[in-house]
């Protein structure tokens, strides 16, 4: 019977044949101890001499790492295993052997590793980061799909940019010129007007030439838009997706959780409702604390680190200074100079993982922002468009799918939250 190694449970005291490779060994005499992996997860197989054929006990002792193969055994119960099962191994029918793999189980500087990013993936820890990302983006589908989101793709290239912003890459459209985007959020408000409730999972591209351990050139975003939704129902919204993305790793991730050592207790108390701090609030606290930096300055990664300290949970800053956001946020309404958004910090140093606003509503006010980020009439006349025909309340936000991994794993940098990171000096693999 041909099985997988997530499925080996399924199959205890029955033999089986699996796919799989050899990701280390070791031996104690006449037993020896395989490490396999399929993909799908690790087992142990354990060869005892007395039990197999010369040639299997020798293909044990003696295939290099990585090596593939087809293992034929029986499964047995285990507790001393991660998974409660090993490999009884009966036969081994090599596929190819694998000579001179380059990444041996000894210390491998971070830049070679990234040079062999390709097979770098096939490593437990990797492995498991990968499995943590998975669950996040169906735990992402599951929850926006069970609160009536409908889900829309956003175009890739664009003629213009979302912010307002000149870190864009350009490129040639035919005879036009065009930008890869940096946000699908002003589709996506086109799209909630016409069926109220969307989201989008896409990539998106930042041409900022940054080398911290937060940022990458290309990234998945999670953009959802809501029509009739106003900035407090959309920070309920925001920190529920949050605590039920959180809680589905948990749950469907123990075994990779485990493989990265992470502490579970500090994600075991991220449920909603998530605490809130004003952005007038977060500058007197940080004066308070030592800090440089005065009211209408936005916060570096050291000042959102020092305000997530102060909590055991994400925290909303909430209503920062206009001139210092995007052009579409909508005034406060008891304030001019602040607008209706919030910033989510997670803990442990990870900095903002969410962006969201309440929306301009309001045609003139909306062309007043034009003008005063000097933005295109002709290129955005569609944008105004939306506010001149059936304009309501509206909300959204974007939640950066690799910071949200590198914190839910607690790695240090999200170049290993994607499988194959562009970073500002790499384009290989």
């Amino acid at each position: 019977m041909k099985t997988t190694i997530a499925e080996a449970g399924k199959h205890t005291n029955q033999t089986v044949t699996i796919g799989a490779w050899l990701a280390n060994k070791r031996s104690s005499g006449k037993i020896a101890f395989l490490q396999l992996r399929d993909g799908t997860g690790f087992i142990q197989g354990v060869v005892v001499k007395a039990e197999v054929s010369e040639k299997t006990f020798r293909l044990a002792k003696e295939l290099p790492q990585e090596s593939s193969m087809y293992v034929t055994g029986t499964i047995t119960v285990d507790d001393r295993s991660p998974t409660g099962y090993e490999l009884a191994v009966q036969e081994i029918d090599v596929i190819q052997e694998a000579n001179d793999y380059p990444i041996t189980p000894k210390e491998h500087g971070t830049e070679f590793l990234m040079d062999h990013r390709h097979l770098w993936l096939r490593s437990k820890k990797q492995h498991a980061i990968m499995k943590i990302r998975n669950e996040i983006i169906r735990s992402t589908y599951e929850f926006f799909n069970n609160n009536g989101f409908v889900k829309v793709d956003p175009p890739i290239l664009t003629g213009s940019s979302a912010e307002g912003t000149t870190n864009l890459f350009h490129t040639k459209y035919f005879d036009e010129d065009a930008y890869l985007s940096q946000s699908g959020q002003l589709y996506m408000e086109a799209a909630a007007m016409a069926l109220n409730k969307v989201f989008s999972f896409g990539p998106t591209f930042r041409a900022e030439k940054s080398k911290t351990r937060r940022h990458l050139i290309e990234f998945w975003m999670i953009e959802p838009e809501m029509a009739f939704m106003d900035h407090e129902e959309s920070l309920e919204l925001q920190e529920n997706y949050v605590s039920y993305v959180v809680q589905s790793v948990l749950s469907n991730c123990k075994l990779e959780l485990t493989a990265l050592e992470r502490d579970i207790s500090v994600l075991e108390n991220i449920k909603a409702p998530f605490p809130r701090i004003t952005y007038d609030d977060a500058i007197t606290f940080l004066q308070k604390e030592g800090y440089e930096i005065d009211w209408g300055e936005d916060f570096g990664a050291p000042h959102e680190t020092a305000i997530a300290e102060s909590y055991n949970k994400p925290v909303f800053i909430t209503n920062y200074p206009k001139d210092i956001k995007a052009f579409y946020m909508k005034p406060h309404p008891e304030r001019d100079d602040v607008v209706l958004c919030a910033d989510l910090i997670a803990p442990e140093g990870y900095g903002e993982i969410i962006g969201g606003s309440q929306r301009i509503d309001d045609e003139e006010l909306l062309k007043q922002r034009y003008d005063e980020h000097q933005l295109s009439y002709d290129a955005y006349q569609w944008y105004l468009d939306l506010r001149k025909y059936g304009t309501v309340p509206h909300s959204g936000f974007g939640l950066g799918l690799e910071r949200t991994v590198a914190w839910i794993c607690g790695i240090e940098h999200v170049r290993e939250t994607i499988p194959f990171p562009r970073l500002l000096n790499r384009l290989y693999p």
